[in-house]
């Protein structure tokens, strides 16, 4: 592997990509840093703190944790690149019910090219809404049920248009950064910057887990606990690898077209359908919601001891938390996956399934097939998905190790780091390198 590396900085492309990756990664670690004007840090720090522990404060926390830990220093890219993630999530929702986005689909190029404006625009929506909903918050730290706290030195309409200018206009640059590391770095753009906020916490949650090691007694957090966060953290990675990677092939027969003298099709392929087809979304969606419910009832007096029910680690939030993936894994299958549109383009180019006749019989096998495979990869999803909590509430293991021991976290991680892999491995074999499964050795004096 390691001389796979190596021989990845020998062919002049792909070490120009990897480099130019390297350079917009540091950036966007620099836009992470910068702090937004006006905002006492020390104070936000001591609120973030005080929180980490609610149901409101694990939802601010997995924020933070996609932004780099921007939010937590109310930097001026305290918004990460989520914004851009809701638009694109809401546009291809919006795509699978709205004819004139399908057919913006159907027209190639140039309708990709306005589905991508489409999202830019909608994403500056989102940033001027949540920088303006951050910026009152932040004067207002009653919201979050913290009193007595002066986070904003000088509110006020100044401090509000500022906060909202910045941070909108540092979203939109990493936005645009992510589209340049996309077009000429290596791998996709934006799954690369939120990949890299992530690993960024990783070195606090090693410190969190020495300084425990090093304080607890044994009792609380011994060195026993240390080898089970270990192997647990390889088994969930080697699951989530397993879970990424999974699918099943479904073979496809071509009839053989003759033209002239020529004969042209026939043979056999494979159409791939993973198991996971939702990736992500579902937890996106169920973590996003659930934070809705313990954020209004805490504020309604009479239901504020109703709210405890909701947070995190208790029976009722895993309960909703794990139907709410199962529901919304099957959500995105039915607006993504159109099984009579395959079954149509598979009669149309003469394929079909063996022993399945063409048009509906193959849309029902395809829709049969997949509901199949959705529930395997939605309940393996979902114990991925509750594992953190679990961890975190029930084994009293702190939120910033838990984070990266399942969940959204580490399946970004993966699945971004085995694409990366592969648009490498693709550049290494081209130019007759072996690649990272192979042995590293140069198999011919080309390249």
């Amino acid at each position: 592997m390691f001389a796979a590396f190596a021989n990845s900085f020998k062919i002049p492309e792909l070490r120009k990509r990897i480099l130019f990756t390297l350079g917009i990664i540091l950036l966007c670690r620099l836009i992470a840093t910068v702090p937004t004007p006006g905002v006492n840090a020390l104070a936000l720090q001591q609120v973030m703190e005080s929180m980490s522990q609610s149901a409101g404060g694990s939802f601010l926390g997995w924020i933070n944790l996609f932004s780099g830990g921007a939010l937590a220093k109310c930097a001026v890219g305290a918004l990460g690149i989520m914004p851009y993630i809701s638009a694109s999530i809401i546009i291809q929702l919006m795509t699978a019910v709205l004819p004139n986005l399908e057919r913006l689909v159907q027209e190639g190029e140039s309708g990709r090219m306005k589905i991508t404006q489409y999202t830019r625009y909608l994403t500056l929506v989102i940033c001027v809404i949540q920088a303006l909903s951050l910026a009152v918050s932040l004067q207002n730290p009653g919201v979050f049920g913290i009193k007595g706290a002066t986070i904003v030195e000088n509110p006020g309409f100044g401090f509000i248009f500022l906060t909202i200018v910045a941070m909108t206009t540092a979203t939109m640059f990493m936005m645009w950064l992510g589209e340049q590391i996309t077009e000429y770095g290596l791998g996709n753009g934006i799954s690369i910057i939120i990949t890299i906020n992530i690993v960024s916490r990783m070195p606090n949650a090693l410190i969190k887990t020495m300084s425990l090691l090093q304080s607890g007694d044994g009792s609380t957090f011994g060195i026993w606990h240390l080898v089970f966060l270990a192997v647990m953290f390889f088994l969930v990675t080697a699951g989530t690898v397993m879970l990424t990677q999974g699918l099943r092939k479904i073979p496809i027969n071509s009839t053989r077209k003759v033209v002239g003298n020529k004969s042209y099709g026939g043979g056999t392929s494979y159409m791939p359908l993973r198991v996971n087809f939702s990736g992500v979304m579902p937890i996106i969606f169920a973590q996003a919601l659930l934070a809705f419910p313990v954020m209004l009832l805490g504020k309604i007096e009479a239901t504020r001891g109703f709210a405890k029910y909701f947070q995190m680690g208790e029976p009722l939030y895993l309960l909703l938390y794990t139907l709410m993936i199962l529901f919304f894994s099957y959500f995105w299958v039915s607006t993504q996956f159109n099984p009579m549109k395959i079954a149509d383009d598979l009669k149309k180019n003469g394929a079909y399934v063996p022993g399945i006749r063409p048009g509906k019989p193959t849309a029902d096998f395809l829709d049969i097939t997949m509901t199949r495979l959705t529930l395997a990869g939605a309940i393996a999803l979902t114990v991925i998905a509750v594992l953190p909590t679990i961890l975190s509430q029930q084994l009293q293991i702190p939120w910033e190790i838990s984070q990266f021991m399942g969940g959204t976290s580490l399946l970004i991680m993966v699945g971004v780091t085995l694409e990366t892999v592969r648009q490498m491995e693709s550049h290494l074999v081209m130019r007759n390198y072996d690649g990272f499964l192979k042995s590293g050795k140069i198999r011919s004096a080309r390249g």
